[in-house]
């Protein structure tokens, strides 16, 4: 499948498409399933197109707009085509997640408010608080691509003629069933690469040194396996050395999520993998 229309629906906190050069350069010849524990936006994912893959992550908000492409996408763009460019607007659907009746929204509704609020929010950035709830402000975009129906329609497509099954939850789970032959691509929460460069909001909780060296732990217990993986994360000592077994390559990417405009840029990451 060559559809170039394959593509992240979502501006997500870490996207790979800066990275994808790298990635593809340093993929493994071959391998059987496709696992995917932080899937994100997807950028991996749907530039390779995997016949067979596994996909997850911890954020529920996240997964059900994935279920809801792959299950009902014209409904979901319907749905999409309601919302209004406006600020006053913006802040009501944003309230949605702080108030009682929430979770009796529709998966439908649930989705298209992700969807709304991440191409109109400023700089689309996907960001909870220490409650879990959706904190970004309003973008004022004068014509934000809300409803990308070919691109809704043609992720459908592919989540469903090839065999990718979606889980919510934790990494270490969604990884069990990897065997000898499969291969594992990690994109974790960055580590910080100071104090104040923190971002792991894109779910309550975040995501800290100690889950770090869990992440390592399973990595060995998948080279153990037989199972190829691969990593990125930030350039920083820490993960630097948490990963010296495996071969670790220095790269550049461009990142353009930061307040400070003038912090924008190319940044040091790490790619890491357990084969040749």
């Amino acid at each position: 499948m060559k559809n170039k229309s394959v593509a992240p629906f979502l501006k997500w906190v870490g996207g790979k498409r800066q990275l994808m050069p790298y990635i593809k350069e340093m993929l493994p010849d071959t391998f059987s399933t496709y696992f995917e524990p932080f899937v994100g936006g997807g950028a991996v994912l749907f530039d390779l197109k995997p016949k067979k893959a596994v996909i997850n992550d911890y954020n529920t908000e996240l997964v059900n707009v994935y279920e809801c492409i792959k299950d009902k996408p014209n409904e979901l763009i319907k749905e999409l085509k309601k919302h209004k460019n406006e600020s006053d607007y913006f802040y009501d659907l944003r309230l949605l997640d702080r108030k009682e009746g929430f979770h009796k929204l529709s998966n439908i509704k649930k989705a298209s408010r992700v969807i709304y609020l991440n191409k109109t929010c400023y700089n689309g950035l996907y960001r909870v608080n220490s409650s879990g709830e959706f904190n970004s402000p309003f973008g004022r975009y004068k014509k934000p691509n809300i409803v990308n129906e070919a691109t809704i329609l043609a992720v459908s497509d592919y989540l469903n003629s090839s065999d990718v099954s979606i889980f919510k939850g934790d990494f270490e789970e969604a990884v069990k069933s990897a065997k000898n032959g499969d291969f594992v691509y990690f994109d974790p929460p960055y580590d910080p690469v100071s104090k104040s460069a923190s971002f792991t909001g894109y779910v309550k909780g975040g995501f800290d040194k100690e889950e770090q060296i869990r992440l390592r732990d399973l990595c060995n217990e998948l080279h153990t396996k037989g199972v190829k993986f691969m990593l990125s994360n930030s350039d920083t000592p820490f993960i630097e050395d948490l990963y010296k077994a495996y071969e670790v390559v220095h790269v550049k990417a461009n990142r353009f999520i930061n307040s400070n405009a003038q912090k924008r840029g190319a940044i040091n990451e790490l790619i890491i993998r357990n084969y040749g």
